[in-house]
Parts: C-alpha cells; structure tokens; sequence
C-alpha cells in the first residue's frame, strides 16, 4: 500500500481509499500528499486531465438528470479523465462520482467542513479536501480542474457555472466550459443568455464562450474537440448555434 504523507500546511485522515486533506495551503504547495491508486491512472488526453462538475446535492424530478450524470461518470472513468466535484454523497453530485468510481476512475472531492456532514462526504473518494469556506473550495476546484461541465442543479450549481463564464469573459482562463442540456434544462439560462446579448450586455468583445451538451454522451467529446481546437473557437459556435 502506498505510504501516505503529508504537508506542513495540510493534515491528512486515512480512509478507505484515499486522504481527506485540510485544504488550507494551495493546491500547488500540496503535490507531495499522496492518494491511493484506484484503476486507471487519468491518462489527460490531449490536456484534459481532471474536469469538474457541477451539479446538484438533489435528484431533481426528471430521471433522465441521474442517467445522464451515471452515463457521464461513466465516460469519464472509460476516457481516463478525472472527476474533481463538490465532495458530497447525495444527489447528482453521488451519482457522477459512484459511476466515476465504478468504472475505475479517480474522484477528488473538495467539500467546505461545514457541509461534510449535511451532504455526506463520500469518502470512497480517492481523495478529499476540506476547506474553511466555499471560496477556498472554489478556488481549489477551478486550480485542480482542466475544464467545467454543468449538469442540472439548483442555485449553487448555477452560481459556480456563472462564475466560470464570466471568467472566462474577463480572459482570466480559457479552460472548456459545458452545459449538460439534459431534457432542455438549461434552455431558460440560454434564453436570457440571448436576451442579454439582444440588449448589448453581452457584446462581440466580451462574448460568453461556453459548448452546450444534450446528451450525456456529447460531454467527453466536445470537451476534447474544444481542448485541441485553436483558442476554443469551437466553443462561439457552438453557443450561436444553440441559441
């Protein structure tokens, strides 16, 4: 079994299958903090490594919203690419990262202390971070990540999906952005997305870049499209095309 170790600025609690880490020092002072192996290691074709999802810590009403997020997991895990998520066991939020797991993928979770318990940190994660607050939980998910896909969810999801648009808006990444588009949930953000750009808030020089997914199956695929495409063109055309 692979020795665990740990940082002076992180502590470290062996379970099953990986360390849960107090996230307090960045991500990049904290390479050395080793995790179990689990099936494959990502293999990051063309330079998606690890993807962060968001999602909701509820089923929703719609089955198709867990299918799809199962399916998705299940890609993932059979293209090599990590999950990075929110940390948690209910919901969305567990179906994508079981699914993950099932197929012999690696699963970082990276869940504020306050909501380990309210959204039961799974810890069949191969790893888990605990961070003092959402903004520390942000950061190290956006910092672990190579690209972002929105799958249904409430207004956390939401918030954490706007934030990366509008980074990327700003130029601060060009990191792939995804909306999972399952049974049209999306539609009424792509509306005011529209009509937002109808009435010059949204502008040619300062475009939402991001690619839209009606199928599970679509995600890895465009992500990877995207990922090798010159200065994400693809993703503009992608979002006209939708809208």
């Amino acid at each position: 079994m692979q020795k665990k170790r740990t940082t002076r600025a992180a502590t470290t609690e062996a379970f099953a299958n990986g360390p849960v880490t107090n996230g307090a020092a960045p991500p990049s002072s904290r390479s050395d903090i080793a995790a179990k192996p689990r099936g494959k290691t990502p293999s990051g074709s063309g330079i998606i490594r690890n993807v962060c999802v968001y999602c909701g810590s509820g089923q929703g009403r719609n089955p198709r919203y867990a299918e799809a997020a199962i399916t998705f997991g299940t890609e993932l895990a059979r293209s090599g690419i990590g999950l990075v998520y929110g940390g948690g066991s209910l919901g969305l939020m567990g179906e994508v990262a079981r699914a993950v797991l099932a197929g012999g993928g690696r699963v970082t979770g990276i869940i504020p202390t306050f909501l380990s318990k309210k959204e039961r940190m799974l810890r069949d994660a191969d790893e888990l971070v605990l961070t003092k607050d959402m903004h520390e939980r942000k950061r190290i998910m956006f910092d672990r990540s190579d690209a972002f896909v929105a799958l249904p969810g409430g207004v956390g999801t939401l918030e954490e999906l706007v934030e990366q648009l509008t980074w990327s808006q700003l130029g601060r990444h060009d990191k792939p952005i995804v909306l999972a588009n399952i049974d049209h949930f999306w539609d009424p953000l792509l509306g005011l997305l529209q009509h937002m750009r109808a009435e010059a808030f949204i502008r040619p020089a300062l475009e939402v870049k991001f690619l839209v997914a009606d199928r599970a199956t679509e995600i890895v695929p465009l992500l990877m499209k995207a990922a090798a495409g010159p200065k994400r063109a693809a993703q503009t055309a992608a979002v006209t095309s939708k809208m």
